[in-house]
């Protein structure tokens, strides 16, 4: 335990305090906890490559596929013209909660960056529409719909990592994100509202007075861009799918078609497949292959970071302390299965709130827990929403994210700090009611 404490320290501190690469730190707290938990140096390199492996089997081709479809949905404009509908349809009043919603559940959470870049210009305009404390509440949506959606909903790289890590089907992850999510946003977004009408933003000092500069037009494409409705049936399609196989699973019904049809990877590889051929009929072979290209980049730093949090948890399975923390947690060691919740999602907070990156803070929490999950009383779906839920906690300055929102929502870091750090604080408290809820029904 003092060794696995360690090597989680070391990990934490060469990330914040030297910026060491997450995938180095994590490489380098395997090799430590390795070597000084008797596995030797052969049986470390083994337990690295094994951990690497499997997560790679589990969620490796969802993973790009699911990057490589978001880079396309972009290319369409879907999310933009998304946001464009709902600021024109809706009254002012409605625009922050139902956006929210919309960004954590219809869109995928896959290029936060991307969805915050494309979403924050649309926020500004409908921000002077609300009254005195519209730019807060547009913040807060941006941040609730954003993050809450990229810990809890499919194909949401947190999510797809967490159920990877801990071997929850992806279809169990759908169903329980896309009531989780809505929940956590809407409740959000009411206390947040509540303590904007009490004086919790000052316009004065939260908001910047520094001009912020438009994104550069992308030159229109030769070709009409699809409806909005054919643009998200890439991602759609494949939800569906999925949603499917899972209910067909949990009904008993034995069918080798619908077990391929509601197979994630095949019903991302559909996605991406419909997302491929839209886009290159809608803006031709050269911009399709630049979309595909930014694809494959992202895709390779995401994958090591997942495979190297698998190398940590496989190391950590080889040297005992399963054993060790499951007789402390497990059901017959007497301790609540709330206590346990609170555990995995104070691990994963904790780790966030040192480290800065949510993706990176859940990978590594989901890598901790797994070897021990086989000991506790808790279903392995809610153990990782309980992790999302922890990893969502308090984005702050040590986050580019965090930065990214201050200049382009045109807020003061004052403001950041309300409008991004304090909502996702009070998401993950509320979503971590929601979870701790959850575990007496399932």
């Amino acid at each position: 335990m003092l060794h696995t404490t360690i090597a989680i320290v070391v990990v934490v501190l060469l990330i914040l305090v030297t910026r060491v690469d997450p995938v180095i730190a994590l490489v380098v707290g395997s090799i430590y906890l390795g070597l000084t938990g008797g596995l030797g140096f052969d049986g470390t390199m083994k337990a690295i490559a094994e951990g690497f492996g499997e997560i790679m089997a589990e969620v490796g081709l969802l993973i790009g596929f699911g990057v490589l479809l978001g880079s396309l949905l972009h290319s369409l404009g879907a999310l933009r013209k998304l946001v464009e509908l709902l600021v024109r349809g809706l009254g002012p009043r409605k625009i922050p909660h139902v956006l929210a919603v919309v960004l954590s559940t219809v869109f995928p959470s896959i290029y936060v960056d991307v969805q915050l870049v494309l979403a924050a210009p649309l926020a500004r305009a409908a921000a002077p529409r609300m009254g005195r404390n519209g730019l807060a509440m547009m913040g807060g949506s941006l941040t609730a719909g954003i993050l809450v959606g990229y810990v809890f909903v499919v194909p949401g790289l947190g999510t797809i990592a967490i159920a990877g890590l801990l071997h929850v089907p992806l279809g169990s992850m759908l169903v329980y994100g896309f009531v989780l999510a809505p929940l956590t946003v809407v409740l959000t977004m009411l206390v947040y509202g509540w303590l904007l009408n009490r004086g919790f933003w000052n316009a004065a000092k939260d908001e910047s007075d520094v001009e912020v500069e438009e994104p550069a037009e992308v030159e229109a494409p030769v070709r009409r861009m699809p409806p909005l409705a054919v643009s998200l049936l890439p991602i759609v399609v494949p939800l569906l799918l999925i949603a499917t196989g899972a209910i067909t699973e949990a009904a008993g019904v034995e069918s080798t078609v619908l077990a391929f049809l509601g197979d994630p990877v095949f019903a991302l590889f559909v996605g991406l497949l419909g997302a491929y051929l839209l886009a290159r009929r809608t803006l031709g072979r050269a911009q399709v292959a630049e979309s595909m290209t930014k694809g494959f980049n992202s895709t390779g730093q995401i994958l090591l970071i997942t495979g190297v949090g698998g190398s940590l948890g496989a190391v950590i399975g080889k040297t005992g302390l399963e054993d060790v923390l499951g007789g402390l947690f497990s059901a017959e060691a007497g301790v609540p299965v709330v206590v346990t919740i609170l555990l995995a999602w104070l691990v994963a907070a904790v780790l966030h709130l040192a480290i800065g990156s949510i993706s990176v803070a859940a990978i590594t929490a989901a890598g901790i827990l797994a070897p021990i999950m086989g000991g506790l009383d808790v279903p392995p779906a809610v153990l990782g929403l309980a992790i999302g839920s922890g990893a969502l906690f308090a984005l702050h300055v040590n986050s580019n994210f965090f930065w990214m929102f201050q200049t382009m929502l045109g807020v003061t870091t004052r403001g950041a700090l309300k409008a991004l750090t304090f909502v996702t604080a009070l998401a993950s408290v509320v979503s971590l009611v929601f979870v701790s809820a959850l575990s007496f029904v399932v």
